[in-house]
This record gives C-alpha cells, structure tokens and sequence, in this order.
C-alpha cells in the first residue's frame, strides 16, 4: 500500500486515520502536552517565590558564563603568549647550535678530503641527520624538528622529495610534509628571517595536535639552502586550559545554587509573612474575624503584621458592631410588626363597620370611611411586607418547592392586574404559553414575584401594552415583563431591587404600594437559586426577567430569555429597522426555549409574529378576585 511517498503494510493505515478519527488523537495528544504546561504555568503566576528564585538563578548563571569566558579568555592568551615567547627562545637557540654546527663541519677535514681536493663536508645527510637528532634530544614531548630541502637547491635532501639518505629529516612521528603548512615554506623561501604560524601536527597514527611552529631557512656545511621548523604542540597548555574550564564551571555551578538557595531563602522570609496575611484575609473574609497574624522581632514586615492585626481587631469591632445594630433593626422591626397586627386587627374590624355603613353618613364622613379603608389595606400590606423581610433577614424564610407549570401562574397574575390595566388603558400580550414551563417552584412565592413585576409594568407602562414571555431550555425556565413606558436611566436597573427605591419619588403612586415588592421579590428569587434582573433605557421601556432553575437547587448557567428584549432602541438601530417597528437582530444570549416575536406597540405599529395574543379576563375565565402582593 502506497502513502505518503513510501510503502506501508496492508492494515498498518486504517480507513479515515487521516480523516476525523486522526482529529481527536492530535487533540488529546495536545491535550496530554499542554496540561502539564498549563499546570507549570499556574505555579508560574501564583508563586513569587519561584520567580525570583529562577530569575536570580538565570541571572547568576549568565554572570558566570560571562565572567568564565573572560577568564578562560585571559587564561588562554597568557599561556599562548608564555608558549611563544619560551618556543621562540627555544628555537632560536636551534638555529644557533644549527649554524655553529655548520660551520664547524666545514672547518674540519672530513673522509676523502685529501683524494679531490675538496675542502668541507660531502656527505650533508649524516650531518643533517646527526643535526636533527642532536636538537631533538633536549625537547622529548616538548617539540619536534622537521629538516626539509629548499625549493633553490632540491638536489641537497633528494629530487622531488625523495626519500633516500638526503631525504627530509623529522624526529619523532611527525609526518614531515602534512605537518609544515606550504605558505610558511613559501615565506622562508622568500626570506632568510625567522618565520612563525600557527597549525597543526600531524602524526603518523593519524592524529593532529595544535601547535606553534617556527622556521628558518639555513645552509648546510657545502652551503646549500635547508629549511628547519620546530613544532611546539600545545598539549600542556590544553590540560592546563581544561583545568581550568572544569574549576570555573564547577565553581560557577556551586555559586550558582548558593545564590539560588541564598535567594530563596530570603525571598523566603519576605514572601511567608506575606503569604501568612493572604491566609488571614482569607479567612477573615469567610467571617472568622478573630484571626490574626502571628508577629515576631521589630523590623519592617513585624511592623505590617502589626498594622495588619490592628486593622483586623477595628474590623472586627465595627462588623461586630454593625450586626448587633442590624439584630436590634431586625428584631424592632419583626417585633413592631407583630405587636401591631392586634390593635391592626381590631382598626380592620371597626373599619369594616363604619364602610359598610358609609350610606347612613354625610357625604364627607362617607369619603372618610372610604380613605380609612383604603389606607389600612396598605397599612396591612406593609405590615405583611415587612414580615417578610424579617424573615428573609433572620434565614428564616423556607422554600416548598414542587412542579409547577408557570402558565398557571402567569394566568392567576393576570387576572388579578387585568382591572389596574383597564383603568391605565393597557393590554396584556402573552408569548411562549402554548408549550408547558414546568419547574419545582414556590408557586406562591412565583406568584408573588409576578404580580409586583406586572403591576410595575402596568403602573409606568404609560397605557401601553404590557409583553409577558415564557421560555424553557437548559436546565431553566424564565418569565421576562416588558413595558413601553418611562423606562430606566443608566445605573438605575441595579438600584431598583433597593428597599424602598423609587425612580421618580414626585411620581404618584396609584397601586398604594409599599417600596418593598421588588426587594421582596429578588430574595424570592434568590431563595428559589436564581436571578430576577432589570433592563430599561429612558423613554423606551424596560423589561424585568425572572429565572429559576427547572429543578430545585439545580444549577443555573444561563436564561432561555434574553435579558435586553429584541426591540430595544439599540438592537434596532444595529439591524436597521424603523424606529415604530420591532426589531429583528439576534438577542443579546443564545435563545435556547420556546421564541415569540416582538409586541404590538400601543401606537398601533403591529408586531412581527403571529403567536402574539391578548390575554383578557374573558379568555382565561374567571376563578377569584385580584390577590394582593
């Protein structure tokens, strides 16, 4: 089977390896790679310890390095420079002994001299052999001698290098010729002087040792050219030069750990009071206020941990001091609200007495006995209000959570508020009831919350009509109101769930409310594991959504409802619609349940969906007067 330009076994390849079963391999191939990475990189960011630790250790350990090359550096010039000087005194002792011996030859009579005539010495290759071996003697692994015939005068050593008796002449195992670089035999042979350069040795087994190598061109006793190099190899001076890289790196390693260890411990002592008052944060943020730091000597961080315990003791005082205020708060108010509901009681009674009598008295007593009636509803009405937060205050407020269909629940708001919207000229639009939204839910709680959200919308919806959506999906259901009225300005959607808030206080209040139906209604919320949320924009509306979990203490990860509606001003001026019409853009959170299109406007404009219907007493039936928040 062929791939990839090479051959690979039947079965080796399985069908689609390449395709979308090799994906999944790669990523948790990535997945096994980065996740050590990732846990590396975490203690990376979380320990300043282990970053100043491995940055004084990086910093060190560049110090060294540079500091070792410097040396290394000076160590090397100074033993090249004390082996030049000793090879050039060396040599030039050779070559004095060389020329002496020389002329000493040709001064003395030699064998056959007085058979031709001749004065001198004939046989130049037992002489320069002698010579060679006589300089070598004193420099036993210290140097080498190389002889080698001139270039004027090749006959003296043998033509074209031969290798008889007047051949070239080396001591030890130096290979003569490899071992002379040609340019220094080119430089002696231009000149008589002392020549120098720098290569390497080569030796008969082969191998090569750097050297200095110095030469000169002499004459033999019959006054032929000769030249002669001393090859100083630098086997020492390499020993001596490791010696000293091993010391310096086995010292840069040791200074190195030390000033790691040095730092660590010092950024020890900073880091563990530090870290010793993250611990205490931390635990004095989860209320254990009786925590302090443990504090010792009198330098600069016993003095922060000092500072830190009187802070943590003032701390203490005032929290301390805030809950029994916020005790006494609560328990005036759960006390005056229970001692007032007998003498509540018995205004109700006589109340009650003088309105059903309201006929037999003048027309101004009659008004009088409506109004006493219709301020102790409200009396009554906070009285149960405030109950209630002193319940929520004290932990004291339980849930009875059981499946409830939201439907249910929207039917029974409704047709409490249809009156209220009859006098405001509203209508109510319901969308996403045509599936059920069943969730275990407090429905009297549920119920409560929607109530103060419709009766809000109602009350500032400015006679317009009032959207009400239902949506379930992912674990949540949700029911969002929107109104077209005044709407909310910036900042006001998170101070509209505050006790007693009011956006407008000149505004009337025509419902008697309490200041307290929406404060209620976000701990209903809150105790049931969700979110009651707000959105509004100035003269367009806002929208209030209610999420809770499907099951009772599930988890909540989003809403099935968009907390900014499809036609805010926004959205539509993002897809380009007109200003009367609804908005078609996608919503601000993926829509995960049952969608609806956006309200008819009380102006008339139409919305854009079908399922959009007014729900009216009529329809639903009747089954109770309007409940009371």
């Amino acid at each position: 089977m062929w791939h990839g330009g090479r051959f690979l076994p039947d079965g080796l390849l399985s069908e689609g390896a390449t395709g979308s079963r090799a994906r999944p391999v790669f990523r948790m191939f990535v997945r096994w790679v980065r996740r050590p990475l990732l846990a590396v990189a975490r203690l990376w960011r979380r320990n300043i310890q282990l970053r100043v630790v491995a940055a004084t250790l990086l910093m060190s350990l560049a110090v060294v390095l540079v500091l070792g090359l410097v040396v290394i550096g000076q160590v090397r010039g100074g033993l090249l420079e004390a082996k030049r000087q000793a090879a050039q005194s060396q040599a030039a002792g050779g070559f004095a002994v060389a020329e002496r011996m020389a002329d000493e030859a040709v001064g003395g009579e030699t064998e056959g001299e007085a058979g031709n005539g001749h004065r001198g010495v004939r046989d130049t290759g037992i002489w320069l052999t002698n010579l060679v071996t006589q300089l070598a003697s004193g420099g036993q692994g210290v140097y080498y001698l190389v002889a080698l015939s001139s270039e004027e005068d090749a006959s003296t050593f043998g033509v074209n290098g031969g290798t008889g008796r007047h051949g070239p002449r080396a001591s030890g195992t130096v290979q003569h010729e490899e071992s002379v670089p040609p340019e220094l035999r080119e430089a002696l042979e231009q000149s008589p002087d002392t020549h120098e350069q720098y290569g390497r040795i080569v030796l008969e087994d082969g191998r090569t040792e750097a050297a200095l190598i110095i030469g000169k061109r002499l004459n033999d006793p019959n006054g032929a050219p000769y030249q002669l190099y001393y090859l100083f190899p630098f086997n020492q001076e390499e020993k001596s030069l490791s010696l000293v890289a091993g010391t310096l790196a086995t010292a840069g390693v040791f200074v190195v750990v030390l000033l790691g260890a040095i730092a660590w411990l010092v950024v020890r002592q900073v880091v563990t009071p530090v870290r010793m008052a993250a611990r205490i944060s931390e635990r004095l943020a989860a209320g254990r206020l009786q925590e302090r730091m443990k504090v010792t000597g009198e330098d600069d961080i016993a003095r922060l941990g000092e500072s830190f315990n009187k802070m943590a003791k003032n701390l203490q005082s005032k929290i301390l001091q805030l809950e029994e205020l916020s005790r006494m708060q609560r328990r005036f108010v759960s006390d005056v609200s229970h001692e007032l509901r007998t003498p509540v009681t018995t205004v109700r009674m006589a109340a009650d007495v003088i309105h059903e009598a309201r006929d037999e008295f003048d027309p101004v007593t009659k008004r009088s006995a409506e109004l006493l009636l219709g301020q102790l509803d409200r009396f009554e009405s906070l009285l149960a209000d405030l109950l209630e937060i002193s319940r929520f205050d004290a932990g004291a407020a339980a849930l009875e959570a059981e499946p409830t269909d939201l439907r249910d629940v929207v039917r029974r708001v409704l047709e409490g508020a249809e009156p209220l919207a009859e006098r405001k000229g509203s209508r109510f639009l319901v969308y996403g009831d045509e599936r059920p939204v069943v969730a275990e839910a407090d429905a009297r709680r549920i119920e409560r919350v929607l109530r103060n959200l419709v009766v809000n919308a109602v009350e500032h919806g400015e006679g317009r009509d009032i959207v009400v959506r239902l949506a379930a999906g992912d674990g949540a259901v949700a029911v969002a109101v929107r109104d077209y009225g005044v709407g909310l300005k910036p900042g006001e959607a998170g101070r509209v769930f505050n006790r007693f808030w009011r956006a407008d206080p000149a505004r009337a209040r025509t419902t008697g409310g309490t200041g307290l139906g929406l404060s209620i209604a976000v701990e209903d919320a809150r105790l049931h594991g969700g979110w009651l949320q707000a959105w509004g924009e100035p003269g367009g509306g806002s929208q209030f959504r209610l999420t809770i979990p499907q099951t009772a203490g599930g988890p909540l990860r989003g809403s099935p409802i968009p907390l900014e509606p499809a036609d805010s001003r926004r959205r539509r001026g993002a897809a380009g619609a007109p200003s009367g019409g609804a908005g078609t853009s996608a919503p601000e959170e993926p829509h995960r349940g049952t969608a609806a299109a956006p309200p008819r406007q009380a102006d008339g404009a139409e919305g854009s969906g079908s399922q959009a219907r007014t729900r009216t007493t009529e329809e639903y039936g009747r089954h109770g007067g309007r409940q009371d928040g």
